[in-house]
């Protein structure tokens, strides 16, 4: 896990100084606290993908540059195969595999999300657009802009991104969905 943050930390520092940006820069461009800006380039913080997806459509380069190194190629389609999904662990409690990291110019970025138990507290993210999970295994508790929500087994929902929104496994038990991110 702490690698692959600071892998991402280097490709964000690398991005900027390609650009000859400065951390406050590319915080204003893209409505990032500067702070927390400078945290995710640290390499010794998490990494929000709600943050990496903000930079990543305001310079107009792909999601999976930032997060996994790579740019997509295909244009067709894109196949996954179970289990196979390019993946980055953010924290012990979260573990993002990407479903279409090979296929560009998408219009939603789908992950299947590993949520672990113990996960306190709540970390909230928000970002533009919208977003549709699906829970395929477990009970997730989900709080949209202080609404909370529990999520069973086969329930979705579809919201807007920009409010806070925060997850928790229920139950001590991992929870697994599918997120698709607009």
């Amino acid at each position: 896990m702490d690698d692959q943050i600071k892998q991402i930390a280097e490709r964000l520092r690398g991005l900027r100084d390609a650009m000859e940006l400065s951390p406050a820069d590319i915080a204003a461009d893209c409505g990032i606290d500067r702070a927390e800006y400078e945290r995710a380039e640290s390499g010794e913080h998490d990494i929000s993908v709600s943050m990496l997806q903000q930079i990543a459509r305001h310079y107009n380069i792909a999601l999976d540059a930032l997060m996994f190194g790579e740019e997509p190629k295909m244009s067709s389609y894109f196949l996954t195969r179970a289990g196979k999904g390019v993946s980055v662990e953010r924290t012990k409690a979260y573990k993002y595999q990407s479903l279409a990291a090979g296929f560009k110019d998408r219009k939603g970025d789908p992950f299947i999300v590993t949520v672990e138990p113990g996960c306190n507290p709540m970390h909230y993210n928000t970002h533009d657009g919208q977003e549709f999970n699906l829970v395929i295994e477990g009970r997730l508790l989900l709080s949209i802009g202080g609404k909370e929500l529990v999520l069973e087994q086969g329930d979705s929902i579809y919201f807007n991104s920009k409010l806070p929104h925060g997850m928790k496994a229920l139950d001590g038990k991992a929870v697994r969905f599918l997120a698709i991110i607009m």
